[in-house]
Formats: C-alpha cells, sequence, structure tokens
C-alpha cells in the first residue's frame, strides 16, 4: 500500500507543485482547496488523487474532508500544510481589519484546523504515528516591507511547528517546517514581470518544483528521522547580510 498525504492550498503555487511530485511518485494524495474545477485539473483523472473541496478557515468544512479522505484511502501518513494567502501590501496604519481578519483566519486558524484533523487521525490510527510538513516562509524569520499580516501569521506558524513537534512524540507524530524564498509561482511571476516592464532588475527567484523536492525529502525520511526546520530559497535572495 502506498503512502498518503493531504496537501491544502493544492490548486496552484507550492501545493500544486508539491501534489504533481507526490502523485507521479505514485503516493495517494488528497488536493485540497476550495476550487474544484482546479482540484481536478491537477488530478487529471489519475486514481491516486482524491479531490477534497474544503475551505481551511472553516472548522467543519476541514473535518468533514480529512474525514472523507481517510474513509476511502484508511490512514494519513502526511499533512503537507500549506495554504495560505498574501493581502494587499500596506504599512500596519493602512491595512483593514478586515484584511488582517482574513489573514489570520487563512494562514493562522486554516493551518490550525488542518493540523489539528490531522494529529487527531495520526493519534487515532494503528500503526499510530504520521509527519505534518507546515510551509513557513522565510518571513517567519525576517519581515519584507509591507507585509505586516503575513509576517504575523508565519510567526505564529513556527510556534505551531514548535508546539507539534513536542506534543507529537509520544504519539510518533513528527512535525516540521519549511521555510520558502522567491519560488516561481504564477504569483512571484507576476512580480518579476512587473519589475521588467517597468525596467527594474527583477527579484532573484529559483523554480518551484525545487521546493517540492525538498517536501518530497522531508517527507519520505523514516519514522526517526526529523527535519525540523528547512530553508529553500532563492541564492542570491538579500536574506543573509546587514545592511
Amino acid at each position: 500500500m502506498m503512502p498518503s498525504i493531504l496537501i491544502t492550498g493544492a490548486s496552484a503555487g507550492i501545493g500544486r507543485a508539491v501534489a504533481e511530485l507526490f502523485l507521479a511518485k505514485g503516493w495517494t494524495v488528497g488536493l485540497l482547496a476550495r476550487r474544484k474545477k482546479v482540484l481536478e485539473d491537477v488530478a487529471a483523472g489519475r486514481g491516486n488523487a482524491h479531490v477534497l473541496v474544503a475551505d481551511v478557515s472553516d472548522p467543519e468544512q476541514i473535518e468533514a474532508a480529512f474525514a472523507q479522505f481517510v474513509e476511502v484511502v484508511g490512514r494519513l501518513d502526511v499533512l503537507f500544510n500549506n495554504a495560505g494567502l498574501f493581502t494587499p501590501a500596506a504599512t500596519i496604519d493602512n491595512v483593514s481589519v478586515e484584511d488582517w481578519a482574513h489573514a489570520v483566519s487563512v494562514n493562522l486558524s486554516g493551518m490550525f484546523l488542518s493540523a489539528r484533523a490531522a494529529f487527531a487521525q495520526m493519534r487515532a490510527q494503528s500503526p499510530q504515528g504520521g509527519r505534518i510538513i507546515n510551509n513557513g516562509s522565510i518571513s517567519a524569520h525576517v519581515p519584507r516591507e509591507g507585509a505586516v499580516t503575513y509576517t504575523v501569521t508565519k510567526h505564529g506558524i513556527t510556534g505551531l511547528t514548535r508546539q507539534l513537534s513536542l506534543d507529537g512524540r509520544p504519539f510518533d507524530i513528527a512535525c516540521g517546517q519549511i521555510d520558502v524564498g522567491n519560488a516561481r509561482t504564477d504569483l512571484l511571476q507576476g512580480i518579476i514581470d512587473a519589475a521588467v516592464d517597468s525596467g527594474h532588475a527583477p527579484p532573484p527567484s529559483m523554480d518551484v518544483d525545487e521546493v517540492a523536492r525538498s517536501v518530497w525529502h522531508m517527507a519520505t525520511l523514516p519514522p526517526e528521522a526529523n527535519v525540523q526546520f528547512m530553508t529553500v530559497m532563492a541564492t542570491k535572495m538579500p536574506y543573509i547580510g546587514r545592511g
């Protein structure tokens, strides 16, 4: 029986790249996002793909989606806790309360709810255990300008990762975090294109498939080994150094 992984935010960007890799490797993959048609495109009729339509910020939808996946597959080996969003760039005095609440509901509460559902299943199943991989960000360590909602919520994910690692030990549940910088998703490609069009140098970037391969490494470790934190980023990003 092939291992199983459930991926939130599987319809685009990093989530889709990770889904494509695990599907190609023969894993049983739960594809969770809000847009059914896009998820069906990712699944492409493959028998090892399972479309799970849910809003990560809705507790009932998340519990139903995880239950649906486990009912069909039998167990959950890995959660790639990935769904997240950016709100418009602004200093804090120009960030609307609505944008703040939206970021918290998806980036923080959504990842809490998904981890909660995965932890419960991994604790209850036999054999017990599994692995949760949280998608943090280099913003979980250093901010970029005008990104208060994203930065604060991603710092929260680092706390979630540490707590899950500690609380999961008695139940053979490992938790790690991947912090990504400038993978070429559709969102970043738009930023690159805008920079080029305006005559500016585009930001350093890397192929999103490098992130997928990094998640693959984390997910396929034996139970006694865990990548606690991994940073994978464009080599020339201004992340290390002083101004």
